[in-house]
């Protein structure tokens, strides 16, 4: 399967990827909030989401490790701004979910990646968000495939965005 890359950077610091689900607004927040729907194309989470953070165990990597994901502000149902992993190395990600018609357009900002590490991270959330999508058409998550369809496919891509970040400093 040929895919093609739909990330891009913004505001010199941001790379952003958007899919578009046909379902109602409280679904879509559901499959990015709920621990049994992310779960079906992320991976579960576990603990109290009012103490600030989650850890959540990522199924789709070797090894299915656990990360604790800090939550920095949380809007229902159109928000969701999270820190993934520990320390200077974290990346800071918001989801924003808009409607309009019947669908809904959820936007990933991944802010200040580290341009060295775009050839990698790109495939990587476009892989995600397509496992997204398949769960919630009733697809498999699990038929899409990163080795085949993204990394190393979409690595040119986003080397290519990488010289368009503006690192701060």
């Amino acid at each position: 399967m040929n895919v093609p890359p739909t990330g891009r950077i913004e505001s010199g610091d941001r790379l952003v990827l958007t899919r578009t689900l046909h379902a109602p607004l409280s679904g879509a927040w559901a499959a990015v909030t709920d621990p049994g729907r992310l779960a079906r194309w992320y991976g579960p989470w576990t603990g109290d989401p009012s103490s600030g953070h989650v850890e959540v165990q990522l199924t789709a990597e070797d090894g299915a490790p656990r990360e604790v994901l800090l939550i920095r502000r949380c809007d229902p149902p159109r928000h969701l701004a999270v820190t993934l992993g520990p320390g200077p190395g974290a990346w800071r990600v918001d989801l924003d979910l808009h409607d309009e018609d019947g669908a809904v357009t959820l936007r990933l900002s991944h802010r200040d990646p580290d341009p060295a590490d775009l050839e990698a991270v790109g495939p990587g959330w476009e892989y995600y968000l397509d496992r997204l999508v398949a769960a919630e058409t009733g697809g498999d998550p699990d038929a899409v495939d990163f080795a085949r369809d993204y990394h190393p496919a979409l690595a040119g891509h986003y080397r290519s965005l990488s010289q368009q970040i503006r690192r701060p400093g």
